[in-house]
């Protein structure tokens, strides 16, 4: 079987040192749509670098964002990439990430779930540097045909949304270059620009990169409930359900609860609402 449960778990994590400045924390920014209106003081905070901001979805690409892609290669795995769907993401911060930084980063195979007709990797990075913990940051990997064989199924991380009206409904425009950009912080996947890849894919064209939907995401919570300051986010997590196409609208549905939780459903507003991101919870103090 291409997937050796017990010798992926048993390796060694990889490790590496990463670093980052001011400058791969705006063009991630920029990547997201920020800057727009380029003088607003509120979108300055993620496009300056005097008092700048970093929105902790950052980290899914802080040192080139390779900790995925070198998880899958590691001992026990025999993957063919085609097969391989993100399922989700779970980012946890255990302090506020600095704009400039260098810490050392370590990814193992945290778990292998058994869904029956696929197989779930959680590759799991944690980065600390001279101060203690930054981040752990799971990578849910769907790999198809890869499952039946025994294991546990994993946690339900299904929920609920509340059975009221949002308390707030955002939406946020999808450039046409969007991909492009937001590529340039690590992910070069030609599926993103590349419309013939994208064909070969089963994709009309390129679709946008689901953590760059992740993190617009955080970006309209951050704005519209947490008052702008992205160091309140403590965990975030989602499940991504459907593909963004750049050129199209995110409809951003929130709920606030307990004041420690915000919950969110997005789709896409030209496609009836189609699902992109489910199951997604953003803690914070």
């Amino acid at each position: 079987m291409p997937i050796d449960p017990a010798r992926a778990l048993a390796a060694e994590p990889r490790t590496a040192e990463i670093s980052w400045d001011h400058r791969d924390v705006q063009l991630y920014h920029l990547g997201l749509g920020a800057g727009i209106p380029a003088t607003d003081p509120g979108e300055l905070r993620y496009t300056l670098e005097s008092g700048l901001h970093v929105l902790p979805a950052f980290v899914t690409v802080a040192g080139g964002g390779k900790g995925i892609a070198g998880g899958l290669s590691g001992p026990g795995l025999d993957i063919d990439l085609t097969a391989v769907l993100h399922g989700g993401q779970t980012v946890r911060l255990h302090r506020p990430v600095p704009p400039v930084g260098t810490a050392v980063s370590s990814t193992r195979v945290a778990a292998v779930y058994d869904k029956g007709k696929a197989a779930v990797l959680v590759l799991r990075t944690e980065a600390s540097d001279a101060e203690g913990p930054l981040w752990t940051n799971d990578a849910q990997i769907f790999v198809r045909g890869e499952g039946g064989f025994g294991g546990e199924r994993g946690p339900a991380t299904r929920t609920e949304l509340p059975g009221r009206e949002p308390d707030k409904t955002v939406e946020r425009y999808v450039r046409e270059d969007q991909a492009l950009l937001y590529r340039l912080s690590g992910d070069l996947n030609p599926l993103h620009a590349d419309p013939e890849f994208a064909a070969r894919a089963g994709f009309d064209r390129p679709i946008l990169h689901g953590l760059c939907t992740y993190g617009m995401t955080l970006k309209a919570v951050v704005d519209t409930l947490l008052g702008g300051e992205p160091a309140r986010v403590t965990s975030y997590t989602t499940r991504f359900t459907g593909v963004v196409f750049p050129g199209e609208t995110l409809r951003i549905r929130l709920w606030a609860e307990d004041g420690r939780r915000v919950r969110a459903a997005v789709g896409a507003v030209e496609r009836d609402d189609a699902p992109v991101l489910a199951d997604t919870v953003v803690e914070h103090h």
